[in-house]
């Protein structure tokens, strides 16, 4: 795969223009984007209702593209990854898993055709998604799978049992959030995780200066997110062997403190 071009800052004017000449095709729909996000963000009142707007707009163009694949092929593609990875990192058909952010079920579906029945539970800020998420479970013929599919407000995880999910699982959730709401969720995550389970997530990485485009992809440092898990008690571990897989993004896993590693 391409080397990750970890001291780009892509909010830096000089490289917007010179993305711009380089392609000069993609300029008006980066512009039409910026116009309705603008909008999106001047009625909405904080970065939650707001990316809710944004993914009800691109789920009404199309679900598949609005969890960020560009083809049918790519979304099966980047579902297998995301299963195969977990599968080999010590998923068992009797955990218990929470996939937050869980979209149209890209990789879900995969989850629920593995775990035991009802063992899977799926959360979305955006009820357009989960609405495709459905559609999903119809399509792949996995209802006597029981999934749950649930959307939320926020990432607090307060209507959820304590100690319960063995796996905790959030794919291209952090890409798109600010420090705030990624820390909301480090802050209860720990509550959920079951005795000896983790909690695996995706992040954009950055080895320069932290940035955000547009408000809704963000690139932190893996340092600034191991510190917040420490704040908030939990141990984390870079996964780096996610960074030898065709994906842009990077991999943490994180453990309550009392938790050992491995």
């Amino acid at each position: 795969m391409p080397t990750k071009k970890l001291s780009v800052n892509r909010a830096a004017l000089g490289h917007r223009i010179n993305y711009a000449l380089r392609h000069p095709d993609r300029v008006p729909r980066h512009l039409s984007r910026a116009a309705r996000d603008l909008w999106l963000r001047s009625t909405s009142p904080d970065h939650v209702s707001y990316y809710r707007a944004v993914m009800r707009s691109d789920t009404r163009a199309d679900p598949d593209a609005a969890v960020g694949s560009g083809s049918r092929e790519r979304w099966m593609a980047l579902g297998a990854m995301q299963f195969d990875y977990l599968v080999g990192h010590g998923l068992r058909p009797e955990h218990r898993m929470l996939d937050i952010g869980c979209g149209n079920l890209r990789g879900g579906w995969r989850f629920v055709r593995y775990l035991d029945p009802g063992h899977y539970y799926g959360i979305d800020i955006s009820p357009d998604i989960l609405f495709a998420a459905q559609e999903t479970i119809v399509r792949m013929d996995l209802r006597d799978r029981l999934p749950a599919l649930t959307p939320v407000r926020d990432l607090s995880l307060r209507f959820l049992p304590d100690a319960y999910f063995d796996v905790v699982h959030a794919h291209s959730v952090f890409s798109h959030s600010p420090l705030q709401v990624i820390e909301e969720c480090l802050s209860h995550v720990g509550r959920v995780l079951a005795p000896g389970g983790w909690f695996d997530f995706t992040f954009d990485r950055t080895e320069g200066k932290e940035h955000h485009v547009l408000r809704e992809d963000f690139y932190y440092r893996t340092e600034t997110l191991l510190a917040l898990a420490e704040k908030h008690g939990l141990k984390a571990d870079f996964m780096d062997d996610w960074e030898l897989l065709p994906h842009g993004q990077s991999k943490i896993r994180i453990f309550r403190q009392s938790e050992p590693f491995g």
